[in-house]
């Protein structure tokens, strides 16, 4: 993927991309709005979930072997992944081992990011997202570009071609008397998967919490495909990330209403699935947990960008952030995309790896609108100067970049009164020979230049320059 900027430039450019992505947040943000107002303690749930999260992780080790302890106890194999290729290779393994050749899922950002589905198909196993935006994604051979809705970037139009493209048995399309309508759309999804959900021997999930003190994972989820996943298949793998856990049952009560009024904007999600272990005769037989790392250690090491390890996947700053609404997820070039992937992303690949993902931090105003949506208080904009504070270390010996330079000329020029006066004049000759390049009149009266050459382009491109004064301040002086 190419840096930010890049990715950012070409995605503004899709307008239909822009009325998609500001019809959905705007829809989401005002359901979100009408729930939260109605919980008169919000804050204090806020306060809570983000005191539960900063408590266990300052004892995560101690959580994890807890954790551990239990789901064996209860009869479930417990595998550690210190990146995405081991974490992929068991996967691979059990499938291998029991001769499957595919596998159901329920949507898991834990598996999207270590790119399990790639990893699989290598092994010649397929592997079918049952979530309806995953399928849609899925099928349209696309990128997901949302936490929560992955399939934000479509219109229900498009939705239908790809089905009909797309779906059928035995390579027969979908019938051509499919319409938008969504009850239609969804209809069709669920002929298409319950064929395989019924034939499924495997199944691959994650969790959205992970309660160490008995052992029980968490998904919760709209549209019952988790509850199909979770209870037909014989075999069960779930990958979670060792962030995901929880200490009790009593900490679990906390979540489960900040997260649905914070990402679909529910009171209560239609569906929780919690599963331990393996109970005979009822659900799957064999039963496997591939608790991932993957950065998550590095993250937790750095004082500052830790707390976006308590994120708990709601999504709720991708919907208010404004540069979000205009760019959408792909731009991000990560699973994780919006504001908290602007944090996440470099904490767990770390700094100075790529140019990509070192523009990640860049990609905001500092507004502060995610602090203020975050279930669990996560000072986005705090992480984000920090880790552009890291970028700048990172790159330190090599090439002056143009920003540095034009700031130790600023630094040079404000240092000496006499430099300083010399600007000043320079500027009255700079106004006088830039107006030529565009010019147009800001509210208040203001002058500003809407068009320079490069590399002053480059500022003008996408926003107004104010105009130098045509007199300096100690000439106006002078003359009074």
């Amino acid at each position: 993927m190419p840096a930010f900027p890049a990715a950012a430039r070409e995605a503004l450019a899709d307008t239909q991309l822009r009325r998609n992505l500001a019809h959905a947040t705007g829809t989401i943000r005002a359901k979100r709005a009408a729930v939260v107002g109605e919980v008169a303690e919000w804050e204090e749930l806020r306060l809570a979930g983000a005191a539960i999260k900063d408590n266990t992780l300052r004892r995560l080790d101690e959580h994890l072997l807890t954790l551990e302890a239990a789901l064996q106890a209860r009869g479930a194999t417990v595998h550690w992944a210190r990146d995405a290729r081991e974490a992929c290779d068991v996967v691979a393994g059990i499938a291998r081992d029991h001769g499957v050749d595919e596998v159901v899922k329920v949507k898991s950002m834990a598996t999207q990011e270590i790119g399990l589905n790639e990893a699989l198909a290598e092994h010649g196993v397929t592997a079918w997202e049952t979530d309806l935006a995953e399928l849609i994604v899925q099928l349209g051979d696309d990128l997901p570009s949302h936490i929560l809705v992955p399939a934000i970037h479509r219109n229900r139009a498009e939705i239908r071609e790809i089905f009909r493209r797309e779906m059928g048995a035995a390579g027969r399309p979908a019938p051509d008397g499919l319409t938008d309508d969504p009850a239609e759309l969804a209809g069709a999804a669920r002929l298409h998967l319950r064929e395989k959900f019924l034939r499924a021997k495997m199944a691959v999930s994650g969790a959205n919490f992970a309660v160490a003190e008995s052992g029980t994972l968490v998904v919760v989820e709209s549209e019952g495909n988790g509850r199909m996943c979770l209870t037909l298949p014989e075999v069960l793998v779930s990958v979670v990330g060792i962030e995901k856990i929880i200490p009790t049952w009593a900490d679990l009560d906390v979540f489960l209403q900040l997260l649905p009024r914070s990402s679909t904007g529910e009171r209560m999600n239609p569906y929780t699935s919690t599963w331990s272990g393996v109970t005979p005769g009822d659900g799957p037989q064999e039963m496997h947990v591939v608790l991932l790392d993957s950065g998550r250690t590095r993250a937790l090491a750095d004082e500052v960008g830790r707390q976006a390890l308590r994120c708990i996947r709601c999504s709720a700053c991708l919907n208010v952030c404004p540069v979000y609404e205009r760019t959408g997820g792909h731009a991000y070039g990560s699973v994780y995309p919006g504001p908290i992937g602007a944090i996440l992303n470099p904490l767990l690949k770390g700094v100075g790896v790529d140019a990509q993902t070192d523009s990640l931090p860049y990609a905001s105003s500092l507004c502060g609108a995610c602090f203020e949506a975050c279930p669990v208080r996560i000072d986005i904009p705090e992480v984000l100067v920090h880790l552009r504070s890291q970028v700048v270390d990172a790159h330190r010996g090599g090439p002056p970049k143009p920003e540095a330079v034009a700031m130790k000329t600023a630094s040079w020029v404000l240092s000496d009164a006499r430099r300083l006066g010399l600007a000043e004049r320079g500027l009255g000759v700079a106004n006088r020979a830039l107006t030529r390049f565009g010019r147009r009149v800001l509210p208040g009266g203001r002058r500003a230049l809407s068009r320079l050459p490069w590399p002053g382009s480059l500022w003008t491109n996408s926003r107004d320059l104010p105009a130098p004064p045509r007199e300096s301040f100690r000439s106006w002086w002078r003359k009074r």
